[in-house]
C-alpha cells in the first residue's frame, strides 16, 4: 500500500513538471537573418509623413513565442501617427533619433469612421463632428 501512495506521489509530482514546461524555450530567440528589412528606415513620403513596419516573428526570425509585438516607426520631419487606441493592449516607445512630444494614446480612428466599407452616412457624420456635410465629402474623399 504504501509503495502503491508513494509512485502515484511521484507520478503526480512528475506530470506536474510537465504540466508547467515552457512548450519551447528554444523557439524564444532565433538566428538573425540578414534578409529581412526592418533594420531600413521606411518610406515617409505619405499623407502623415511616417511609415510603421512591424516587426512580426516572420520579419523578424528572433522574435517567435515571447507573446509581444513590436514595430518600428519612421517619422519624417513634422510626422505623426494619427489618434488611434489600442484595445486591451499597451505602448513603450524607444526614440533612437530626434524627440516625441506627446502620446495620445491601433486603431486609426480617420480610417474607420471617414473611409469605412460600407460609407457611414454623411447626415450621421455631420452631426456627430458638428461640421457641414461638404466638409464630410471632402474629408471622405482623402480615403
Amino acid at each position: 500500500m504504501a509503495k502503491s501512495v508513494l509512485l502515484i506521489f511521484f507520478l503526480g509530482l512528475l506530470f506536474t513538471f510537465g504540466a508547467a514546461a515552457d512548450p519551447g524555450p528554444l523557439q524564444d530567440f532565433g538566428v538573425a537573418q540578414a534578409g529581412t528589412a526592418v533594420h531600413l528606415p521606411g518610406n515617409t513620403s505619405n499623407a502623415v509623413s511616417s511609415r510603421v513596419t512591424p516587426a512580426l516573428a516572420f520579419l523578424l526570425p528572433g522574435r517567435n513565442t515571447l507573446g509581444i509585438s513590436m514595430a518600428r516607426i519612421d517619422y519624417a520631419p513634422w510626422g505623426f501617427n494619427p489618434p488611434h487606441a489600442y484595445l486591451l493592449a499597451t505602448k513603450i516607445l524607444i526614440v533612437l533619433e530626434g524627440t516625441v512630444n506627446q502620446n495620445p494614446g491601433v486603431i486609426t480612428v480617420a480610417n474607420a469612421v471617414f473611409g469605412s466599407i460600407p460609407d457611414i452616412a454623411m447626415d450621421i457624420l455631420a452631426k456627430a463632428f458638428q461640421v457641414d456635410k461638404t466638409i464630410v465629402g471632402q474629408i471622405q474623399s482623402k480615403f
